[in-house]
C-alpha cells in the first residue's frame, strides 16, 4: 500500500520549526501586553494547521502536478475553513462575550488570518523551489559528467588505433626502433588508462606525458623533419583537464606525415603566464593534398571542442589557423589552483 503521508527531511523540519517560532513571535507580540496567552498559541496553531494542509497536501498533489484549478479551489476551501474555525469555534470558546458575538465579515477576517498563512505557505513554496533547483543542478552535473566520460572514452581507442597502425608498420620492417616504440606507447597508455580518471590532473604531470607522446610520435618521423617541444614557466600547483592538448599534437603529426615524406616541421610551445593562463601553440606544415583539405573536421578535434565547452565555459579561447602550407592551433586556458584532484 502506497504511503501518501508527507515526508520531512531533518533540514526541512528544523527550518519549519524556526519559521513557525519566528512567525508566532510576530503574530503574538503586543507592546501593551508582551506576554504570551494561551489563546494566542491556540489561534496560531489553527492557522499553522491550515497552512500545513496547503503546504503538504495541496501543493504536492495539485500545484506541482500542474492541476491548478483543483489547487485554487482547495486553497479557497482551506481559507474558508480557517475563517470558520476562528470565528465560529475558537472565538466562541475564548471570547464568547466579546468577539464571539459578532462576525466582522470575510474581508476583515481574511486580513487577520491571510498574512500568517501566506507567510508559512510562501516560505514552504520557496523551500521546495530551492530543492527543485538543486535537483536540476545535480542532474545537469550528472549529464555533464556522463558526456565528459563518453568523450574521454573516445580518445583512448582513437589514440590506440593510430599508434597500433604505426607500430604494425615498424614490426613488418623489423625496425630496431620497435621495442622503444612499444615502451613509449606503454607509458602513455598507462597514464591514459590509470591516471586520467580524475576530472583534472596536475599540469606538470600532463605536460610530462605530452613530452612522452611527442617522443613516441617523433620516432615515426625518423630523419624526415624536425620536432621542437618547448615549455616555459610551468609552475607546480595548477590543474588541467587531462587529454585536452594531446589531440592537437596527435593531429599535427598525423597530417604532416600523411601529406609529405620530408621536411616535416612541428613546433609545440606551452607556457604558463603570470595571470594563471596556459597558452598552448602547436604549428605544423603540410602539403595541400586531398586528405588535408579540412584538418579541423576530425573526430578528435570535434571531441576536444566539446570537452572545452563543458570544462572551460567562458574560460578558454581556441583559434585554428589553416594556411596553404601551415596549420596552427592556439589555445588559451584559464587554469585553477589544485584543490582536490579526486573530483
Amino acid at each position: 500500500m502506497r504511503n501518501n503521508l508527507p515526508r520531512f527531511s531533518v533540514k526541512e523540519l528544523i527550518f519549519q520549526l524556526v519559521l513557525h517560532l519566528l512567525v508566532f513571535i510576530f503574530y503574538s507580540f503586543d507592546k501593551k501586553q508582551p506576554t504570551i496567552e494561551v489563546h494566542q498559541v491556540v489561534f496560531f496553531m489553527s492557522l499553522a494547521f491550515f497552512a500545513f494542509v496547503i503546504n503538504y497536501f495541496l501543493l504536492p498533489r495539485f500545484y506541482y502536478r500542474k492541476k491548478y484549478l483543483p489547487f485554487f479551489l482547495g486553497t479557497i476551501l482551506t481559507i474558508v475553513g480557517a475563517i470558520a474555525m476562528e470565528e465560529w469555534v475558537l472565538e466562541q470558546i475564548y471570547f464568547p462575550d466579546t468577539r464571539g458575538k459578532y462576525f466582522p465579515g470575510i474581508f476583515l477576517t481574511s486580513l487577520d488570518i491571510l498574512p500568517v498563512i501566506a507567510i508559512l505557505s510562501g516560505f514552504k513554496f520557496a523551500w521546495d523551489a530551492l530543492g527543485k533547483q538543486q535537483e536540476v543542478d545535480e542532474l545537469k552535473d550528472a549529464i555533464k559528467e556522463s558526456e565528459l566520460q563518453f568523450l574521454r572514452s573516445q580518445i583512448h581507442p582513437h589514440f590506440l588505433f593510430n599508434n597500433l597502425n604505426n607500430l604494425y608498420a615498424y614490426a613488418i620492417e623489423n625496425s630496431p626502433k620497435t621495442p622503444q616504440i612499444i615502451l613509449e606507447l606503454s607509458a602513455v597508455l598507462r597514464y591514459m588508462l590509470y591516471e586520467c580518471k580524475a576530472k583534472f590532473v596536475e599540469l606538470r604531470k600532463e605536460i610530462e606525458q605530452l613530452e612522452n607522446f611527442t617522443r613516441l610520435s617523433e620516432l615515426q618521423i625518423e630523419e624526415r623533419g624536425q620536432v621542437h617541444f618547448q615549455t616555459h614557466n610551468i609552475r607546480p600547483g595548477y590543474q588541467i583537464a587531462p587529454l585536452i592538448l594531446i589531440v592537437f599534437i596527435e593531429n599535427a603529426f598525423k597530417h604532416s606525415q600523411s601529406s609529405q615524406s620530408e621536411n616535416i616541421q612541428i613546433d609545440i610551445d606551452i607556457r604558463l603566464t603570470e595571470e594563471e593562463k596556459l597558452v598552448f601553440r602547436c604549428k605544423n606544415n603540410f602539403l595541400p593534398t586531398t586528405n588535408t583539405q579540412s584538418l579541423d573536421k576530425g573526430l578528435g578535434l570535434e571531441n576536444v571542442k566539446k570537452r572545452l565547452n563543458l570544462l572551460y565555459p567562458q574560460a578558454h579561447q581556441l583559434t585554428i589557423n589553416e594556411g596553404e602550407k601551415e596549420y596552427e592551433v592556439l589555445l588559451s586556458l584559464q587554469l585553477e589552483r589544485i584543490i582536490n584532484l579526486d573530483h
